[in-house]
């Protein structure tokens, strides 16, 4: 990898394993409503005229039924859900469940039929990094916890389906394009109740600040930055953020925000990892690459992911 290639691959793996920690301290102050239209409507007044002068949005019209489908289960959902559930959890702890999403793919991937059987190593993969989610889970499931857990592994679900329907019906399309108008629409829905439930007061700075660092960096910066990535790496190499986001995840919120790193969390994010390898890893026998480009780039094409960005 190229010198470019290292710098790019860093800034996004700080980038996206920074919007836990910010998304931890907007809820503080605003509801999950009114920050996911704050966020995605700043991201869509820096993306659209871009992608506009691009010419990447007529092409899009087209498919706006696959693209309705994709903005619904990549952004709209779950990344309601997920300020829904930073209410309740630590920002950390919601950085390592996030990280089971490659595992959610490779069963989706399966399901699907895929171009390889689920096989052994796939299996052992899958039960290694459930026993890394129930370990996080077992750790923390007390008081209203258990409603927030729920509303990860929809949000889990939501990210491993979104690279599904990119990869079927949008894979042909401009990738920013799909992005800048997905935040419009999402901007739009939340609209109403967004601007309602916006503080009656100004918010604290350090709000501020959290929420202007998470829409104008971690959403519309980082997708251009993330499409130049794949350009200069590749989308498989690209992908490999999804397992250091969640490390990047944990340092901030201990660091900064005095949340607790256990032995527990350290056993269930080593676990999680080693089975999200060995589940969505390439086969030898086959001699490529026979993963659905799906699982390659669950994360990557995810916030987004995507990679799902949070």
């Amino acid at each position: 990898m190229s010198r470019r290639g290292w710098i790019l691959f860093a800034a996004m793996c700080l980038i996206w394993g920074v919007p836990y920690l910010l998304i931890k301290v907007a809820v503080g102050e605003f509801t999950p409503a009114a920050l996911v239209f704050v966020r995605t409507a700043t991201g869509a007044a820096v993306l659209l005229p871009v992608a506009a002068m691009r010419g990447q949005l007529r092409v899009l019209l087209p498919r706006w039924k696959p693209l309705l489908a994709y903005t619904v289960v990549e952004l709209a959902v779950p990344w309601l859900l997920l300020a829904s559930a930073e209410q309740r959890l630590t920002s950390s702890l919601a950085g390592l469940l996030v990280a089971a999403v490659p595992l959610v793919g490779a069963v989706l991937a399966w399901m699907a039929g895929g171009h390889e059987r689920l096989g052994v190593r796939r299996l052992i993969g899958l039960l290694v990094g459930l026993a890394g989610v129930a370990a996080l889970v077992g750790a923390d499931l007390r008081g209203g916890n258990a409603v927030a857990f729920a509303e990860i592994a929809v949000v889990a679900i939501g990210y491993a389906l979104g690279p599904f329907i990119f990869a079927r019906s949008l894979s042909d399309l401009p990738g920013l394009g799909v992005v800048a108008v997905s935040l419009a629409l999402t901007a739009g829905v939340y609209a109403p109740v967004g601007i309602a439930q916006l503080p009656s007061q100004w918010p604290s700075p350090t709000v501020i600040a959290a929420i202007l660092v998470l829409a104008l960096l971690c959403t519309a910066v980082a997708f251009l930055v993330f499409f130049i990535l794949i350009n200069e790496i590749g989308p498989v190499r690209a992908g490999v953020i999804t397992y250091v986001n969640p490390a990047v995840a944990v340092a901030l919120g201990v660091a900064f925000l005095g949340e607790p790193f256990t032995v527990g969390i350290a056993a269930g994010f080593a676990l999680i990892l080693v089975g999200s390898v060995l589940a969505t890893g390439r086969s030898r026998a086959a001699g490529t690459d026979a993963e659905p480009a799906a699982v390659r780039d669950t994360v990557a094409l995810a916030e987004p992911a995507t990679v799902p960005e949070p």
